[in-house]
């Protein structure tokens, strides 16, 4: 039971008052009449405090007793309660076990009638077995006198049958002896020469057969191919510009010239240090030429070169803070140009340093093609080809157009720019297949998935279509030279020729040193090692021309 506050506080008045009341008469007053009085005037008001307290603590005292009385009748009724439930539980386990057994009478009765029931049932399965197992043997017994017959019959057969085997085997004996005497060749001989002749026919038309099925093999291929490669340029067409390492940039006046170069070349000097490229002023009437093999540092060169005859404030400090803004510049420009083909593509979730990286490409040239117009392109063809194959369009997309993207890597990164590529792509959270198409696009390592080869036949087929780059006239020679020394290092070749840009190689071969099956290896030879020796777009095709005359004359 919980004490009453009220109670408590009773006695801590009591406590209090009786405290005061032994001490207060005792204190020192020190004569004074006042003071005596309100000590008595405490005492008279601590009894009727501790009368009251006492009234108040026998109420509380009755309360709690009533209380008290209340809650032991309460228990006492649970308690009853309590009782009257274990009761009835007891009748109910019993009334249950009572039900219980009661079920388990019933089905056992149900038990023996369902197993006298299946005791029927199997008697009469067995009676029927076993009258169909009579019926079988009868019928057994049968085909056993049956088979005695024929056996018998067979062994009187075999025995004339061995007899004429005998007379067989001797006749063909006389009429071998006979044959080899009258053709003076033993059967043996006869033999091994058809085994051979038989091998070189077979071994013959095996090789017909497997050169018409690589025949058909390869029509079929060369037709598919080209349909899907001609479907996927008709359905895009690039732009191509023409790479340059210099610039010209026009000039409102010729006095212009003179504030550009400044007093004792310093402002040319500031801006050759600062662009990192050459300036070169000459005679040109209102030109400069800004030269430089980095297409960026051309353009920041440009850009500051407009903005300073804009502002008209040429000096080494002013040549800085330009420098620094057209920097800025052509970084925002590149990450637009970033992201419009990324829109252009319709390539979405792409990490924004890649991006960027991507826009760099703007200003990048491989002979006369804008790189990043050539990642488009590529883009565009290994997404049309991968439809027509059925493949996944948007990641052969993205592959294509991140296939290049190692190139706006600056020479700090050591590697070819196909495995730089792919490391930055896996770097920034690209698909393991797109990662695995850019560093395996230039040959590196094998092609691991069908987009890997897609991505190397769309770089194939914009870097080799007419215009869109420009090989310098000596490495072209070059090449063609190469070809004809290729094919002219093996036995029985007389004269080569490559033609068609580089794009095919012919070999005239000396009838008499190569035959027809010959020529086929041979070209095949040319082929791999041109493959080993030469890097080229595209492919180079080998053909063996042989050629057998024969001269008469009339008298």
């Amino acid at each position: 039971m919980v004490p009453d506050v009220n109670l408590l506080l009773v006695v801590v008045v009591l406590v209090v008052l009786l405290l005061a009341a032994f001490f207060l008469p005792r204190l020192r007053v020190g004569g004074s009449p006042q003071l005596a009085e309100a000590v008595n005037r405490a005492n008279e008001d601590a009894l009727k405090l501790l009368q009251q307290a006492k009234v108040d603590a026998d109420v509380a005292a009755e309360r709690a007793r009533k209380e008290t009385a209340e809650l032991t009748r309460q228990a006492e009724d649970v308690r009853r309660q309590a009782e009257d439930a274990r009761r009835e539980a007891g009748n109910i386990k019993k009334e249950a076990a009572l039900e219980a057994k009661a079920a388990s009478l019933r089905a056992a009765e149900l038990a023996k009638e369902e197993a006298a029931k299946l005791s029927a049932e199997l008697e009469r399965i067995s009676a029927a077995r076993e009258e169909r197992s009579a019926k079988r043997e009868e019928r057994l017994t049968e085909r056993e006198l049956e088979l005695v017959k024929r056996e018998a019959t067979l062994k009187v057969k075999e025995a004339s049958i061995g007899d004429l085997r005998v007379e067989a085997v001797r006749l063909v004996s006389e009429q071998r002896t006979k044959l080899e005497a009258i053709a003076g060749v033993s059967g043996e001989q006869v033999r091994r020469e058809l085994m051979e002749e038989y091998f070189d026919e077979a071994r013959r038309a095996a090789a017909r057969d497997s050169k018409a099925i690589e025949d058909v093999a390869r029509e079929e291929a060369e037709k598919r191919a080209k349909r899907i490669i001609g479907l996927a340029i008709q359905r895009y067409a690039g732009e191509h510009v023409q790479e340059r390492a210099a610039i010209s940039i026009h000039l409102p006046n010729d006095e212009m010239k003179g504030r550009i170069i400044g007093r004792e070349g310093r402002n040319i000097r500031a801006l050759q240090e600062a662009c990192g490229v050459d300036f070169i002023v000459d005679d040109t009437p209102e030109t400069i030429i800004v030269s430089g093999f980095d297409p960026v540092r051309r353009e920041i060169a440009r850009l500051t070169i407009e903005k300073l005859i804009q502002d008209g404030r040429i000096h080494p400090s002013r040549i800085e803070e330009v420098v620094e803004k057209a920097r800025e510049d052509v970084e925002r420009s590149g990450g637009e140009a970033g992201e419009q083909a990324l829109v252009e593509l319709g390539i979405t979730r792409v990490h924004p340093e890649l991006a960027k990286l991507l826009g760099r490409l703007k200003y990048r040239y491989s002979y006369a093609q804008n790189v990043l117009r050539h990642s488009i392109e590529c883009g565009f063809l290994a997404g049309l080809m991968a439809a027509e194959l059925g493949q996944d369009e948007k990641l052969a997309r993205r592959a294509g157009l991140f296939h290049d993207v190692g190139k706006a890597v600056g020479h700090e990164q050591e590697g070819g720019h196909a495995v730089i590529g792919g490391q930055y792509v896996r770097k920034f959270g690209e698909d393991p297949i797109v990662a695995q198409a850019i560093a395996t696009h230039h040959d590196v390592e094998a092609p691991g998935s069908i987009i890997s080869n897609l991505v190397v036949a769309a770089d194939t087929l914009s870097g080799a279509r007419p215009g869109a780059r420009r090989e310098m006239l000596e490495g072209y020679v070059r090449r063609l030279q190469d070809l004809e020394d290729i094919s002219r290092r093996f036995t029985g070749v007389e004269r080569s020729f490559a033609i068609q840009a580089g794009r095919e190689v012919r070999v005239m071969v000396e009838p008499s040193e190569v035959s027809d099956a010959e020529a086929a290896l041979l070209a095949r030879e040319i082929a791999k090692r041109i493959e080993e020796e030469l890097t080229y777009p595209g492919q180079i095709r080998v053909t063996i021309v042989r050629e057998t005359r024969a001269v008469d004359y009339a008298k």
